[in-house]
């Protein structure tokens, strides 16, 4: 009862391709952790919004401004002018077990909260949304309109941010997942100070070890996270790390799976020297790298006039993928998805496709890929060798 005042709704006005404009009411929640106004809620809620209204427990609606936004981890940070709110202590998401009891707290209509209970299903759940997926699974309910509200424990702190579920309807089918808080404080932390996050960057791509991987590159068990690649210029490339390397720790953490490296390095201070271990052909050795800005490597990858998106999301091909997914292509980029209206899209490009030359120039990985997008003359389409099932075929993309 006393942290349902501090759950707000939140509204935003959109223009749509008509230049007409409209409302779009009850988009989601979001929760007072600041009693001087701010306001925290998932970025998906209020990305492309030209007006946000949040809508207080009380009744009154006001203006919101965004302060930063982090599409990373999706999360926004907002402000309304107003004073003594009533706040949703945070917790300890380190903390929590699985069973332990939850509830879900909402503001979808922006008239009465919701109240849903379940418990603790998973922790560290990796659904695709980012490079730091590290959700926390629920069954308590959760619904569209509930998105940027608060998962409160029993001791009535809120240890995640009500982000996605699991449909086929739109409605909630019992799995739920939400940001841990503990991802989320130093963000906000950032987005409060600077109106935006600043990362470490390693500089490396890299996939699970299977078993399989494990015994080829004689590690005893599957751990760590095998290198895939290795970017040009990068910390990593400087201090000799290359393709085949497994990292099994880095700076005193223990890695198991190669989804916890990303989230490891992103909270690395920039310029701090990390000790890193790497097995590599049977033994292991540790090497110092000084963590880069994650900021610094997209500045380096863009153009002056910030490069438009492809509408891709994409997998190098290594030799282990190509044969799990019985690829013909044993080198160049998979296609995943396809965002609907993108260059690519419109291109014909779909799921499934490998990526093997562009503008008649063979590219091997992500990083081969993009540079060749950056070089593209402005206006004139790109040229696209794709290999498709059992067969080729040229595909031309707009610039």
């Amino acid at each position: 009862r006393a942290l349902k005042p501090a759950v707000v709704n939140v509204s935003t006005t959109r223009v749509d391709g008509n230049l007409r404009r409209h409302t779009e009411k009850s988009l989601g929640s979001g929760f007072v952790i600041n009693p001087d106004g701010f306001i925290v809620t998932n970025n998906h809620v209020v990305d492309g919004a030209k007006d946000i209204r949040v809508t207080l427990a009380d009744g009154r609606e006001l203006p919101a401004t965004v302060l930063g936004r982090d599409p990373r981890t999706d999360l926004v940070l907002l402000k309304v002018d107003a004073k003594g709110l009533p706040v949703v202590p945070l917790g300890d998401s380190a903390r929590l077990e699985v069973g332990e009891s939850v509830m879900a707290i909402g503001n979808p209509y922006g008239l009465e909260q919701t109240v849903t209970t379940g418990i603790i299903s998973a922790k560290g759940r990796v659904i695709g949304e980012g490079p730091y997926d590290d959700f926390i699974q629920t069954d308590a309910s959760i619904n569209p309109g509930n998105s940027g509200g608060p998962l409160i424990n029993a001791r009535g702190q809120a240890i995640g941010i009500n982000a996605a579920i699991v449909t086929q309807s739109g409605g909630s089918v019992g799995i739920g997942f939400a940001i841990p808080i503990n991802l989320a404080k130093p963000v906000l932390t950032q987005l409060a100070a600077s109106g935006h996050v600043v990362r470490g960057y390693l500089g490396v791509t890299v996939q699970p070890v299977t078993a399989d991987l494990a015994k080829s590159f004689k590690l005893g068990a599957p751990r760590g996270a095998l290198v895939s690649s290795v970017a040009d210029g990068s910390p990593a490339l400087k201090a000799g790390l290359k393709p085949g390397d497994v990292i099994v720790a880095y700076d005193g953490h223990t890695i198991t799976r190669s989804d916890e490296l990303p989230r490891l390095v992103a909270e690395t201070p920039v310029n701090r020297a990390v000790g890193v271990t790497l097995a590599r052909d049977g033994s292991t050795a540790t090497v110092t790298i000084t963590i880069g800005q994650l900021a610094d490597a997209a500045e380096r990858r863009a153009t002056a006039d910030a490069r438009p998106t492809l509408g891709l999301a994409l997998q190098t091909v290594t030799p282990e993928l190509a044969k799990r997914l019985h690829l013909r292509a044993q080198t160049g980029v998979i296609v995943r998805g396809v965002e609907e209206d993108s260059p690519a899209a419109n291109a014909g490009l779909q799921p499934g496709d490998v990526i093997g030359e562009i503008d008649r120039q063979p590219v091997a990985n992500i990083d081969e890929l993009e540079r060749a997008i950056i070089r593209r003359v402005p206006g004139t389409p790109t040229l696209l060798l794709v290999h498709r099932d059992d067969g080729d075929l040229y595909l031309t993309m707009d610039s």
